[in-house]
């Protein structure tokens, strides 16, 4: 009875999607280096798994205009990080970013992760944005976003 509750719970587990488990979000270990290099070059490399395939899809077809920036890549290294993304996306609605181009910040799951932060942590001088993970998930680089490891700007 044991050894089937515990198959049953272990599949369970599986069976959830990652943003489920978003607490657990290290890289996917086929990320190519050109992943770490040119979107790690700026911000935290999100996980796949935070937006679906055909956001981002949209977010590589406008690097030229990438939230403000201009973080244009070779059309090779384009096309290698857009198929990583696409391979390793959320396949949950509830993951989809709304805006052009879509946001994870907008995404249904992280505004109920965060739904209890408050405003004057986004508008913290070490935050400055609600993308900058790191600045309150403290082992985000090492895909970590456990409770217990959330220290907020104000806290510290």
């Amino acid at each position: 009875m044991r050894t089937a509750l515990a198959i049953l719970l272990a599949g369970t587990v599986l069976a959830l999607p990652a943003a489920a488990r978003a607490d657990r979000l290290p890289l996917p270990a086929d990320a190519p280096a050109s992943f770490q290099a040119e979107c790690g070059g700026c911000h935290l490399p999100y996980p796949p798994a935070l937006l679906t395939a055909p956001d981002w899809q949209r977010v590589m077809a406008t690097l030229d205009r990438h939230y403000g920036d201009n973080a244009g890549l070779e059309e090779k290294t384009r096309r290698e990080i857009e198929a990583f993304l696409v391979r390793h996306a959320a396949t949950r609605g509830r993951m989809s970013g709304a805006g052009d181009p879509p946001r994870l910040t907008r995404t249904e799951w992280f505004q109920r992760e965060h739904r209890k932060v408050p405003a004057t942590a986004w508008r913290d001088a070490q935050v400055k944005s609600a993308a900058n993970c790191a600045a309150c998930h403290t082992r985000a680089e090492q895909g970590s976003y456990r409770g217990r490891e959330i220290v907020l700007p104000r806290s510290r």
